[in-house]
């Protein structure tokens, strides 16, 4: 574990349930390669923010990273039902390359490519 992570996990411990520190705190368990963790992270911030399509989406990495393609599938829907709004990032991210050739997937990414935009 780095720095970063050491200290996170420090004030995690300390503020179990601050949001901003939990944030950056998956991003870095994930980073370091303590995948487990940070989807622990993830479950729990998508506790305290159900309807933030960011934190679906980073939910969703973790799952597929941990192998729960099913899932996984089901929460990247629901990020893009909540407004996630990405589709060059979720075609490229590397912690989706598991679910890339599930039909399912494709069917995510269409219903993003072929969404309105968002309204500004």
């Amino acid at each position: 574990m780095d720095a970063e992570t050491r200290f996170l996990h420090r004030l995690h411990r300390r503020i179990p349930d601050d949001v901003d520190i939990m944030l950056p705190l998956a991003e870095a368990l994930t980073r370091v390669g303590e995948i487990e963790e940070g989807l622990e992270v993830d479950l729990r911030l998508a506790a305290c923010r159900p309807e933030d399509p960011t934190i679906r989406y980073n939910l969703a990495c973790s799952l597929a990273l941990c192998g729960q393609a099913d899932r996984a599938l089901e929460t990247l829907a629901r990020a893009v039902a909540l407004g996630y709004r990405d589709p060059a990032h979720l075609r490229e991210d590397p912690d989706l390359e598991s679910l890339r050739d599930d039909p399912r997937f494709q069917a995510v990414l269409r219903s993003l490519e072929e969404a309105p935009p968002a309204a500004p």
